[in-house]
């Protein structure tokens, strides 16, 4: 105020309540250079501000370090000497090791320090779950690569397998959920459900169920019907076509028949499709003295043995290619089929072996 032309030092001095002379001299420091009454204030006010921003700067470091890495908190020492191996690059180490809440002198000694016995072991371990998930094309899951270690004489249980293969990123194939179609059918001829969800039999072709579904590839769809033998859940039939016609439901029934030596008084179990019930089909069951069963109408619990058959095939192959024609996808159901469902697969409800091992051990 007192800089500005016309400014009376006396009059602005009067009006703050100031000595003339106590003015005067702060304007003269102004003029020099020296610091004023307000400088100091400024220069406490940088401070803090510096300060702060050193804090804030922290806080944020802190904070993405926790989001990424929130499950660690209380997982042990050795994971979250990992994870501050991993994000040295990012951030300090010593602020990692503060918030993990781990020493920075462990962590650098575990840089230093061999792996111990368990990890050796782990590791070889894994090498041999990659040789069985590999074999399985991907789709065995920790209780089925433990029956595979342990007929190789490894010693583990299956928590551990399960634990070294979610640390090595390994999974069984996922089910992918679909809403099913609907398909109106001209209905012929229906029969009882004698089966009645009894789906245990105590010898070979005593109980068959079978059904067909579908695989869609580059030049349309292809309809893959199965007959499956309830007693060591092997495919003895099965029929490929681009059509889902009458023929395709017999010929799968045929190479059932022909393959398993023309067996007498077996029960053979579908849905009320009209491919099942039709008079070719119904007279082709007479003509071998098969007697017929079928589910009830809408009810696909009634031949749940057959839907996890296709469930598990679709899951474990089908869903996982893309099929440029309907050959590729032939061979590849035929490969699934012959090669590795029937002949290597471990099958849960069997005790963990393969159909075919099932049922040699079952005559052996």
């Amino acid at each position: 105020m007192a800089s500005q032309p016309g400014g009376s030092k006396a009059a602005i001095a009067r009006d703050l309540g100031i000595g003339a002379n106590l003015l005067g001299r702060w304007c003269r420091d102004r003029t020099e250079g020296r610091q004023t009454p307000g400088s100091a204030a400024d220069k406490v006010s940088a401070q803090e501000y510096k300060r702060m921003r050193r804090e804030l700067a922290k806080v944020k470091t802190e904070r993405d370090i926790l989001k990424k890495a929130p499950r660690l908190l209380r997982c042990r020492p050795q994971v979250k000497y990992g994870f501050i191996a991993r994000h040295r690059a990012i951030w300090p180490t010593r602020t990692m090791c503060r918030v993990l809440g781990v020493s920075t002198s462990g962590f650098y000694d575990c840089l230093d320090r061999p792996p111990s016995k368990r990890e050796q072991d782990n590791a070889r371990l894994l090498r041999a779950i990659r040789q069985s998930y590999d074999a399985s094309d991907g789709t065995y899951g920790s209780p089925r690569i433990a029956c595979d270690l342990r007929d190789a004489g490894e010693t583990c249980s299956e928590n551990r397998v399960a634990r070294v293969m979610q640390i090595a990123g390994l999974k069984a194939r996922h089910k992918r959920r679909r809403v099913p179609g609907q398909q109106d059918a001209t209905v012929h001829s229906i029969a009882p459900n004698l089966l009645d969800r009894q789906f245990a039999a105590t010898a070979p072709n005593q109980k068959w169920t079978a059904d067909f579904t579908y695989v869609w590839t580059g030049e349309g769809w292809l309809f893959v019907a199965v007959v499956l033998d309830l007693y060591s859940r092997r495919v003895v039939g099965w029929s490929m076509q681009p059509t889902m016609t009458t023929q395709l439901v017999m010929d799968a029934l045929l190479m059932a028949i022909f393959r398993r030596g023309r067996p007498q008084a077996v029960l053979h179990h579908s849905d009320q499709g009209s491919q099942y019930t039709s008079e070719d089909f119904q007279r082709l069951l007479e003509s071998h003295g098969i007697v017929c069963s079928m589910s009830r109408r809408g009810n696909c619990w009634d031949n749940a043995a057959m839907e996890n058959f296709f469930s598990t095939l679709k899951t474990e192959r089908l869903n996982r290619k893309r099929y440029r024609t309907r050959d590729e996808a032939r061979a590849d159901v035929f490969d699934y089929v012959e090669r590795f469902y029937n002949s290597r697969r471990r099958h849960s409800t069997l005790g963990y072996v393969s159909p075919a091992q099932f049922e040699n051990l079952q005559c052996a």
